[in-house]
């Protein structure tokens, strides 16, 4: 697989870390991670990742107002976001596709299987 950087943004550092241990142990990819909406796009916008891993449920700004904002924002929008969640009913699903997320990745995961999951998503 390709040398890639990614950006993690979920308020629960352990899925931050593991997220970057299976990902770096798996692909060798760069794992980029920020605890909230906010402080992601920063990174975002400054960093320039290849893609982001997005938690759906946070405090202050979820993922969806932060999804939101990365596409609204020229620097970011062409930056394809994952959704991670813990809700993948059939309803969110379609409200999370009809947003134009990249993909969902369904929480709990095997983060070693991650780098794979992405790859087909994103079509790398």
């Amino acid at each position: 697989m390709n040398h890639k950087r990614l950006l993690t943004i979920d308020d629960e550092e352990a899925i931050q870390i593991v997220i970057k241990f299976g990902i770096n142990m798996a692909a060798g990819w760069e794992v980029l991670s920020a605890s909230n909406g906010k402080i992601g796009i920063e990174i975002a916008q400054r960093e320039l990742p290849d893609a982001i891993l997005l938690d759906v449920m946070m405090p202050e700004m979820d993922g969806i107002a932060t999804f939101k904002a990365l596409q609204a924002n020229p620097i970011t929008a062409g930056i394809p976001a994952i959704f991670l969640t813990a809700k993948a009913q059939a309803a969110e699903r379609r409200q999370f596709n009809e947003l134009g997320v990249s993909g969902i990745i369904t929480k709990p995961f095997n983060s070693l299987d991650l780098p794979d999951r992405i790859t087909k998503i994103l079509n790398w």
